[in-house]
């Protein structure tokens, strides 16, 4: 199995240590996000500091340590209502997805939220209304991806706009790209509501979104009685089972970045999924 880590979770380094890091913990892929891991990169100044000669170093670095990157991070929110602001913000979608080409990352990934400045709430993320308006602002995006051959996927998490399998199948059938796929992150589908039959949530997922799917994202969930929410924590820590999703990897060959691990535990994290497909 093909299993990475989130490299702002690893050890603090330079990029080069991070990446080195994590392949000494047995990791064999990253999800890495730019203004977490480069101390002056800053995800304004994106489309200027996504230079060539930023992509070589990368790439070396990726070389270097045999390791890949399955996620170029990206995870800036389309529902702004200041359209200078979005124009901006898409630019730097289309900043990444050249620069993810040149690197050999994965996919570009990214999720669907309100802005803090939209006064959206959860209700008015699952309107119609929501969903038309982040289609159309995706749709320059797949447009892009197609352009420069890279590939743009969409997580989906369910406080957010596009937040269940059926709005991301279909998004998907709306954007008519094949250069826009899934992050599938079982945990983020979760809620106080559905989490007792979490099981069907992935099964869903799996049946909706399957082939389409390019990045799993692997964690573990417990649940808080007294604030009726599901938390999320390091796998091997809640109440995950992984059968699913393990066989689902496994059948697809999909590459996997554990979240919600420290220095300490990613290790644990990485062999309890390990020994959980042994079982398989």
């Amino acid at each position: 199995m093909n299993i990475g880590i989130r490299l702002h979770d690893t050890a603090p380094g330079t990029l080069k240590e991070r990446l080195g890091f994590a392949r000494e913990q047995g990791f064999t892929c990253a999800h890495v996000a730019l203004s977490k891991v480069l101390p002056d990169f800053a995800m304004a100044d994106a489309p200027a500091l996504l230079t060539d000669e930023l992509a070589g170093e990368v790439r070396s670095a990726l070389a270097e340590t045999g390791m890949e990157c399955a996620v170029l991070g990206c995870y800036l929110s389309l529902a702004t209502p200041d359209v200078e602001a979005l124009h901006k913000t898409q630019d730097i979608y289309r900043a990444h997805l050249r620069f993810s080409r040149k690197i050999g990352a994965g996919v570009v990934g990214t999720e669907t939220p309100a802005s803090p400045d939209s006064g959206m709430d959860w209700a008015a993320c699952q309107t119609e209304e929501a969903f038309q308006m982040i289609v159309d602002r995706l749709r320059p995006l797949a447009r892009c991806a197609e352009e420069e051959d890279a590939i743009l996927a969409i997580e989906p998490v369910y406080v957010h706009i596009i937040s269940n399998p059926l709005r991301a199948e279909r998004m998907l059938e709306a954007l008519g790209s094949d250069h826009v796929r899934i992050i599938l992150d079982s945990v983020n589908l979760l809620s106080w509501a559905n989490a007792d039959h979490a099981q069907d949530v992935i099964g869903e997922a799996i049946r909706r979104l399957g082939e389409r799917v390019s990045v799993l994202h692997m964690k573990d969930y417990t649940l808080d009685g007294e604030k009726k929410k599901v938390l999320s924590t390091a796998c091997g820590l809640g109440g995950m089972e992984y059968g699913q999703l393990l066989s689902f990897a496994r059948k697809r060959d999909l590459p996997m970045t554990l979240e919600d691990t420290r220095p300490e535990n990613a290790r644990q994290a990485r062999e309890y999924l390990e020994k959980a497909a042994l079982k398989l």
